[in-house]
């Protein structure tokens, strides 16, 4: 059975600041997650135009996260396979995402979503559309009654510090929003209800689909799959707002420069082994750079 869930995270910026901060924020992410043996690679990155989305910004990416899978699936995936590829389409604020498991490494290449159910275990597709509101929109994807009625809505809280494994295994950010206050923009901190009555709000509405149909624990993949990004939105978009003074007021032509450098910095990691003892060197090797680079493209 297909999994239809819609997940909605309502954050205290406007449209335009979120294009900003989510750019940052998966660069960063993307820089602290990556060292010689496992993280990201970046594919391809270039703009892009058709006739469903328009304007946009196409991506491809490998994520090679073998030590943080799931003992089961570890135990009965080899992990060369435990490798996915994931292509994106971003027409902010518009944007859609199709990730592939990958039964081997040498499978890696450029699949379209038609392709998916011959060369791969599974797709899981992400459709998103980020509206200048605080998540009481119902239908902003245009689903039909059916999907409507198989349709599960969750809200995500970026306030939530609550934790699980998927929590581990992703990393979860530090910050305490019931006393967070940016010294930039003056937001913040977080209490309860804020989605109610911050000024500028936005949400990004997450469109999930998994389906896993070829294999014989399918459900329970499906259901690790969703439990995984749930985690992955909620630690992301924490860092969306827990980073906003390193990204407030950055322009789009400052952040595609800084992005352009920050994926050639992941491609010689991922090339040339960095020994990264945890996740505080991840995050100074990060920022040493992230600075170096912020100051080359503001004043160049």
């Amino acid at each position: 059975m297909v999994q239809l869930k819609e997940f909605r995270i309502v954050m205290p910026m406007s449209l335009e600041e979120y294009q900003i901060a989510q750019m940052y924020m998966v660069m960063k992410m993307q820089q602290q997650s990556t060292n010689g043996s496992e993280g990201v690679e970046v594919l391809d990155n270039k703009p892009f135009q058709d006739d469903i989305f328009g304007k946009g910004q196409y991506t491809s990416k490998v994520y090679r996260f073998q030590s943080k899978a799931p003992v089961w699936l570890t135990t009965i995936a080899p992990k060369d396979a435990l490798v996915m590829e994931e292509e994106a389409w971003n027409a902010y604020p518009r944007c859609k995402t199709v990730i592939f498991l990958l039964l081997s490494t040498n499978w890696i290449s450029y699949f379209s979503v038609i392709k998916c159910p011959y060369f791969t275990k599974f797709c899981l597709t992400i459709e998103t559309v980020h509206r200048a509101d605080n998540g009481t929109s119902e239908n902003v994807h245009g689903l039909n009654e059916e999907q409507l009625a198989a349709r599960q809505v969750e809200i995500i809280d970026i306030a939530s510090a609550a934790t699980d494994y998927w929590s581990y295994a992703i990393g979860s950010s530090s910050f305490d929003f019931s006393k967070f206050k940016s010294e930039k923009s003056g937001r913040g901190p977080l209490l309860d209800g804020w989605q109610d009555n911050c000024n500028p709000v936005m949400t990004a509405y997450k469109l999930v689909t998994v389906d896993a149909p070829y294999w014989g624990f399918g459900y329970r993949l499906e259901q690790a799959l969703l439990a995984g990004e749930r985690a992955l939105f909620l630690e992301s978009h924490r860092n969306c707002f827990g980073w906003i003074d390193e990204w407030f007021g950055m322009t789009m032509q400052q952040m595609r420069e800084l992005e352009q450098q920050g994926d050639c910095l992941l491609n010689e990691k991922i090339s040339k082994p960095t020994l990264l003892t945890d996740t505080e060197d991840c995050d100074q090797t990060f920022s040493h750079n992230g600075e170096r680079y912020v100051q080359q493209v503001v004043h160049t």
